[in-house]
C-alpha cells in the first residue's frame, strides 16, 4: 500500500512538473512570436533630429538595439518604474535650462536610472568620471560626491551637453560627445571631413550609444505598444522631502539627524552623495543642502 501511494505522489509531481515545463515553453514561444512580429518604427528622432533609417547600415544598427532591448523585459520594467522617481527632476531642470526633453533618455542609457558605478569609476545617474564632474562644478571628495546628487548632477550633465551643442549645433553630436568626449567627436569630424553623426565611422560603443538612446526613448514613450502596462501609481515616486541648508560641519550625522527629528538611515537614503558619517564645512561660498523627510 505504501508503494502505491508513493507511485501516485510521483505521478502527480511529474504531471505538475510537466505542466510547468509546457507552460514555460508556451510562454517562451509566445514571446518569440511577439519579437518576430515587433517592427522598428519607420521614423525615429532624437531631440528633433531625424535618424536616417533609409540608410541600410543605420537601420540594421537600430534594429540590433531594438531587438536586444526587447529581450530584456525586466530591465525595461525597471526603466519605467524608476522614471517615476527621477524624470520629474529632469523635466524641471530641462525646462529651466531650455534643453530638449529627449536628453533624459541619455541618463537611462548611462545608468539605468540607478546610482551605479562603472569599472572606469563613472558614478551616478549621469555617470560622470571624477575629473569631468569636478570640471562641471560638482564636489567630488572623500566626504561628498555630488555625482550622486540627482538635481546637481542633472544640472552638470545639461551644462556639459549644452557645451557640446554650442560646439556642434547638433544634439546628436553633443550626446556622442557625452560618451567619447567632445574633443574626440571634433577630431573625427575633422579627420573624416564630415558634418553629421551618421556620416562618421566611430568606435562600436559610441556608434551604438546614440541608437540605444533612441530605442530606449521609443519603448519608454510607447510602453503599451510593446506589452508593458503600468498605472501611474505603480511607478516609483520621488521622496516627499524638504531641504535643510547647513553652512558648517556636522561631526556626527546620526546625532544631527535625531536633533532635527529624523534618522541617520533617512539622511543616507535621501542623500546618497554623503559618503561618510560626518561632513566637514562646505567649500567657500557653498553650503550643504541636505534632504530630510517632510
Amino acid at each position: 500500500m505504501k508503494k502505491y501511494f508513493l507511485l501516485i505522489a510521483f505521478l502527480l509531481l511529474s504531471c505538475k512538473e510537466t505542466k510547468e515545463v509546457v507552460c514555460q515553453q508556451a510562454n517562451e514561444s509566445d514571446y518569440i512570436h511577439f519579437l518576430s512580429k515587433a517592427k522598428l518604427p519607420s521614423q525615429l528622432d532624437f531631440c528633433g533630429e531625424k535618424i536616417p533609417l533609409e540608410i541600410a547600415e543605420v537601420r540594421q544598427r537600430a534594429e540590433r538595439e531594438f531587438y536586444i532591448l526587447l529581450q530584456q523585459p525586466g530591465q525595461i520594467i525597471l526603466y519605467l518604474k524608476r522614471s517615476g522617481k527621477y524624470f520629474e527632476i529632469y523635466e524641471k531642470v530641462f525646462k529651466e535650462e531650455n534643453v530638449p526633453d529627449d536628453l533624459k533618455f541619455l541618463s537611462v542609457a548611462e545608468s539605468a536610472l540607478y546610482m551605479s558605478r562603472s569599472p572606469k569609476n563613472a558614478l551616478g545617474l549621469w555617470q560622470f568620471i571624477p575629473e569631468t564632474g569636478r570640471s562641471m562644478g560638482l564636489i567630488v571628495d572623500d566626504y561628498a560626491d555630488e555625482r550622486c546628487h540627482p538635481e546637481k548632477s542633472t544640472r552638470a550633465a545639461v551644462k556639459y551637453l549644452k557645451s557640446g551643442y554650442s560646439k556642434f549645433k547638433s544634439w546628436t553630436l553633443a550626446a556622442a560627445g557625452y560618451n567619447m568626449g567632445h574633443g574626440g567627436v571634433s577630431e573625427n569630424l575633422r579627420f573624416q571631413d564630415a558634418n553629421d553623426f551618421f556620416e562618421l565611422f566611430l568606435n562600436e560603443e559610441t556608434s551604438r550609444y546614440i541608437l540605444r538612446i533612441v530605442i530606449i526613448k521609443e519603448i519608454m514613450k510607447n510602453p503599451e505598444k510593446y506589452g508593458f502596462h503600468f498605472k501611474k501609481e505603480e511607478l516609483y515616486k520621488p521622496e516627499d522631502c524638504k531641504i535643510v541648508t547647513v553652512t558648517g560641519s556636522i561631526d556626527n550625522l546620526s546625532n544631527w539627524a535625531k536633533q532635527i527629528g529624523t534618522s541617520y538611515k533617512d539622511v543616507k537614503l535621501l542623500n546618497p552623495w554623503i559618503l561618510k558619517r560626518s561632513l566637514p564645512a562646505p567649500p567657500k561660498n557653498k553650503s550643504w543642502e541636505i534632504a530630510i523627510p517632510k
